[in-house]
């Protein structure tokens, strides 16, 4: 960790997207304990979650990220990457009508977090289902569970998970992204026709849902 010279604070434009970052973070810890990345720039905040990352650079595991952005009510900078129940205590802490968030001065040095993708040049490759997106995390969860007995070791288990979340659908899209979508509650409710965008940049794949954004890179 690094630290920083003096505090940040966060104006949010509405009070209730605090509640929504605290429901965000809450849903990221329980895949992982690796940060949370909060970018402002200009009157929006992007709130960036580490879903899955290669383990090495030669790992077929692919990279997915979870966003959320949120309205500020003035213009801000800020690029911090903190531990998530630091910044999950501060929320609790406050008034459910307060709208200014300070920041955490213990900062993380997240590998994850330098990995930006591009915010420019994204192509439509078109849509899929979110019921389709629901189904092949279900799908991957299960056969990880079968397959990953209670006493493996962290190489058996990390060579599962790159067969079934390096897995493509169609269009090529890994099913990380599937479970990334599906485990941040970003997808629309079951069979109700929600549409998630698929939109692609270089190796980068980026799926608009309802409830966020999740990006992937093979």
């Amino acid at each position: 960790m690094t630290p920083s010279s003096s505090p940040e604070v966060l104006n949010f434009a509405e009070a209730v997207s605090l509640q929504d970052l605290s429901t965000y973070i809450k849903r990221a810890r329980r895949i992982q304990e690796q940060g949370i990345r909060l970018q402002a720039a200009g009157s929006v905040v992007a709130a960036w979650v580490p879903v899955m990352t290669p383990s090495s650079l030669n790992g077929s595991l692919p990279a997915v990220l979870g966003l959320r952005t949120m309205a500020l009510a003035e213009a801000s900078t800020a690029d911090v990457t903190a531990e998530l129940n630091s910044v999950s205590e501060r929320l609790a802490r406050m008034n459910p009508a307060e709208t200014e968030l300070s920041l955490p001065v213990s900062r993380l040095n997240a590998p994850w977090a330098a990995v930006t993708p591009p915010r420019s040049g994204w192509e439509p490759l078109g849509t899929i289902s979110d019921d389709t997106l629901r189904s092949a995390a279900e799908e991957g969860i299960r056969e990880i569970s079968e397959a990953v007995p209670d006493t493996a070791g962290a190489h058996v288990v990390e060579q599962v998970r790159e067969r079934v979340w390096g897995r493509t659908l169609d269009g090529g899209l890994p099913a990380g992204a599937a479970f990334g979508s599906f485990a941040l509650n970003f997808l629309g409710a079951a069979e109700t026709g929600a549409i998630t965008t698929v939109h692609r940049v270089g190796r980068w794949m980026r799926l608009s849902s309802q409830g966020g954004f999740t990006l992937v890179r093979s």
